[in-house]
C-alpha cells in the first residue's frame, strides 16, 4: 500500500510537507497542496486507512439543481434517509453534500474524497454533463450512481428501479382497458435514466403488439415546452393515453388536459412514474410506477459497502409496482363492450 513517503519520494518533498498538506495545513501553498493530493491518488494512497481510529465517513453527494432532498416531500429525501439506516448503525459517519458544476471543476472526484476523508459516496441527480460523470469512469474511490450507469469501472456500481418492467406494467394495464393509442411524454433525454425509460416504452409498445411510431413519443426540458408543444400533437393523433417519463409531467398533462375541455380518465388516461408524495392529492389521483425510495437508499449503501469492500458489484435493480389510482379508466369502446 501507497505511504506518506511514497507520495514524498516521487515529488522530492519532505514525509512532513506531505503530511501537512495531506491534513489541510494552511501553511502549504495551495499549488503545492493540489500537487501533493493529485499525487496521492494517482499513486493510490487511502488516507483513511492510515489513521487508526478516524471515524468512518460516507458521503451522499447531491446535484442540488437537478433533484430536492431537504424536506419529507421532496423526491430525495426518502433515498438518503434509506441509506442513512443501513449506513450510520454500521459505524458510519454520513453527510450530505451539495453539488454544484463549480465544485465539480474547482478538483478531482479521487482528489475531493482523499481531502475530505470520505471512503465512498453515494451520487444523486447527476446529469451526463456534470464534469465528475468523467471522472467517474477512471476513478479509483468507490462510488454509487442512482439512476446513473458507468461501464467498465469496478469501483462503481449503478442502483435504481427495473424501469423496462415498470413500462411493461403501464403498457400492461393500458392494453387491459381498451386502449391502443398510447403517446409518451418526458423529459430531455440527457440522463441515464430518461433514455432508459424512452427506450423502455418503445420496447413494451412492441411487446404488446401496439403501435411504436416514432411520432408518439415527445421529450423537451422544460415541462411548459412539452405541454405547448408536444401534449396538443399527441392528442391530435387521437391517443386515448399516455404515459409520462415523471410524475410532474403527468400532472401537468392532467391539468392541461382538462383546461384544453378533456376529461381525465373519461377521455384520456394518463399515467406517471416515481409515484411522488403529490400522487395521491392530484386531480384525479395519479396512477403511477412506484418505486420505492427508501429501500433504493438502503440498496445504495449495500453496493457502496461492497465496493469499500472490494466486492464488484455492477447493477442493482429494485422490483417496480403499478399504483393504480383515479387518471386511468377503460376506454369508451371496452366500456361499451362491458355494458
Amino acid at each position: 500500500m501507497t505511504t506518506i513517503q511514497d507520495i514524498a519520494d516521487k515529488l522530492g518533498i519532505s514525509k512532513g510537507t506531505v503530511s501537512k498538506a495531506l491534513n489541510g495545513a494552511s501553511d502549504i501553498s495551495e499549488t503545492l497542496q493540489k500537487q501533493i493530493l493529485e499525487t496521492a491518488v494517482e499513486l493510490g494512497y487511502t488516507k483513511l486507512r492510515r489513521q487508526k481510529g478516524c471515524a468512518k465517513k460516507l458521503c451522499v453527494l447531491v446535484e442540488n439543481q437537478n433533484i430536492e432532498y431537504e424536506e419529507p416531500h421532496h423526491f430525495a429525501y426518502d433515498i438518503i434517509m434509506g441509506f442513512r439506516q443501513k449506513a450510520e448503525p454500521a459505524g458510519f459517519d454520513v453527510d450530505i453534500v451539495p453539488m454544484d458544476e463549480k465544485t465539480q471543476r474547482s478538483s478531482s472526484y479521487d482528489v475531493f474524497m482523499l481531502q475530505n476523508n470520505y471512503l465512498g459516496a453515494f451520487v444523486l441527480g447527476f446529469s451526463y454533463t456534470d464534469p465528475w460523470m468523467q471522472d467517474f469512469q477512471i476513478s479509483h474511490t468507490p462510488v454509487v450512481l442512482y439512476d446513473n450507469y458507468i461501464q467498465v469501472n469496478p469501483t462503481t456500481a449503478y442502483v435504481g428501479i427495473d424501469n423496462n418492467e415498470g413500462m411493461e406494467l403501464a403498457v400492461s394495464h393500458l392494453k387491459q382497458l381498451g386502449h391502443r393509442k398510447i403517446g409518451y411524454l418526458s423529459s430531455a433525454l440527457g440522463s441515464h435514466v430518461m433514455q432508459v425509460r424512452h427506450k423502455a416504452f418503445f420496447s413494451a409498445m412492441r411487446q404488446y403488439g401496439l403501435k411504436t411510431d416514432s411520432t408518439y413519443a415527445g421529450s423537451s426540458y422544460y415541462i411548459t415546452q412539452c405541454m405547448e408543444k408536444h401534449l396538443p400533437r399527441l392528442l391530435d393523433m387521437g391517443v386515448t393515453a399516455i404515459i409520462c417519463s415523471h410524475d410532474l409531467i403527468a400532472n401537468a398533462a392532467m391539468i392541461q388536459c382538462q383546461q384544453l375541455g378533456y376529461s381525465v380518465p373519461k377521455d384520456i388516461s394518463i399515467i406517471g412514474f416515481d409515484d411522488l408524495p403529490i400522487c395521491p392529492y392530484t386531480s384525479p389521483p395519479l396512477t403511477t410506477v412506484q418505486q420505492e425510495r427508501t429501500e433504493l437508499g438502503k440498496c445504495g449503501y449495500y453496493a457502496l459497502d461492497s465496493l469499500i469492500n472490494n466486492v464488484s458489484i455492477g447493477t442493482i435493480l429494485l422490483h417496480t409496482r403499478l399504483i393504480v389510482r383515479g387518471s386511468t379508466a377503460k376506454t369508451a369502446s371496452a366500456a361499451e363492450e362491458c355494458s
